[in-house]
């Protein structure tokens, strides 16, 4: 065999281990970015018209996330919070509109405490969506139903599906057991 000859198969093997690498590596890492994002992935693949641009942004998320100087709850201070909700739940019984915007500002403080920042919904989105995904759906269903409850057109039973949605991220930030969870859903 000529030498050219096994130039140019000796470079199209490498070419081709090339592109196999670099789609095995890219499979992975939209599987990463999928078990860390969860249903925001689809939705980012959605909103950005395609997966190389929503991947794109989620991992400029991850990046802009690791900026921040996020720190976990003392014990005290989650049992503090853990008062203040059942407070808020207390609440809801005689003043249903009026738990749910407190516990959105409860939400918004443990947020901030824990070093997340809390000035527009759509930056608090992008940056819980990071470590809270999973919860990043019922935040943006309770946000909904309180901007319409502050708009008075929220049902009382949708009032209460704002607690409940609240209480998922809360639970999350917190860092609530689920055994936690269930206790205190009794």
């Amino acid at each position: 065999m000529p030498t050219i000859l096994m130039i140019v198969a000796a470079v199209a093997l490498i070419a081709l281990a090339a592109a196999l690498g670099y789609a095995s590596w890219n499979r992975a890492r939209t599987q990463r970015l999928r078990r860390r994002f969860g249903p925001e992935y689809d939705r980012a693949v959605e909103r950005h018209g395609g997966r190389a641009a929503a991947e794109r942004e989620l991992m400029s998320r991850r990046r802009r996330h690791r900026e921040l100087e996020l720190r976990e709850l003392d014990p005290a201070q989650r049992e503090r919070y853990r008062e203040q909700w059942l407070t808020v739940q207390e609440r809801f019984v005689d003043q249903p509109g009026a738990a749910v915007e407190q516990a959105d500002r409860l939400v918004l403080v443990v947020m901030g405490e824990r070093g997340y920042p809390t000035r527009d919904f759509d930056d608090r989105i992008e940056h819980l969506s990071v470590e809270h995904a999973g919860a990043l759906d019922h935040y943006r269903r309770g946000h909904d139903i309180s901007v319409r409850a502050g708009r008075r057109e929220a049902t009382t039973e949708e009032l209460r599906q704002a607690m409940v949605h609240y209480r998922a991220l809360f639970d999350d930030l917190l860092g609530a057991l689920p055994g936690d969870r269930a206790a205190q859903s009794s």
